[in-house]
């Protein structure tokens, strides 16, 4: 009969046994409470996604107002060209209006003078159409141009003779051929003028006339 015979084992046997059983090492995980941690609870998912919603909206409703802007923007343009282009071709409507008048008093008067003989009359009514006229143009900023005896400026006067003269300071205007006249100031017409060129002689009765190049002096 065999006796068994109980085995012991050392410790150190029993350390060495653990280890071979315990196989490849598992990689550690986040425990029950790190796990709860890391995911958004209900709350903030409902917050961030009403962030997110409310986010949206504000951009739509920018780039409605960017559009509108862009429109605007376009049918101001198209408006500010439409409104020069009748500024340049309908600038002139109340001058018009105002000589229309001039017009009709015009055709009365030559109505009038078929029918009459009177010619002081007729250069009467003349005058004062002429009268009518200026008053027009002066109230549009139309003004004629002071020439004769003032002194000879080329940037209102054009020369065009130079006359010998003791009744007049050199450089003075004797005459005008035609008349100039300003625009609110600026020059619209230069004024045709003679110019005083003083005789060298002295002699009074001695008044000669130099034809110019007809170019400002």
């Amino acid at each position: 009969m065999v006796k068994k015979v109980k085995s012991e084992t050392t410790p150190w046997q029993e350390a060495l046994h653990g280890q071979a059983g315990a196989g490849p090492s598992v990689e550690s995980r986040p425990e029950a409470g790190d796990e709860k941690a890391l995911e958004p609870d209900g709350k903030n998912g409902e917050e961030m996604k009403g962030k997110l919603e409310e986010a949206e909206k504000r951009a739509a409703e920018n780039y409605d107002k960017y559009l509108r802007a862009v429109a605007e923007l376009d049918n101001y343009k198209k408006r500010a060209v439409r409104e020069k282009a009748d500024a340049i071709k309908y600038g002139n409507e109340n001058l018009l209006r105002d000589i229309l008048p001039l017009v009709d008093n015009m055709d009365r008067a030559l109505e009038h003078a078929s029918n009459s003989t009177d010619f002081e009359a007729f250069k009467e009514g003349l005058r004062l159409l002429r009268d009518q006229f200026l008053g027009c143009l002066q109230k549009h900023g139309v003004e004629p141009i002071n020439t004769v005896g003032k002194d000879f400026d080329p940037n209102v006067h054009e020369a065009m003779l130079q006359v010998d003269s003791d009744q007049h300071e050199a450089s003075q205007v004797v005459g005008e051929f035609e008349r100039g006249y300003l625009l609110s100031g600026r020059l619209l017409r230069p004024a045709k003028v003679s110019v005083c060129k003083r005789s060298e002689k002295g002699d009074p009765q001695d008044c000669k006339v130099t034809v110019g190049d007809g170019q400002n002096n």
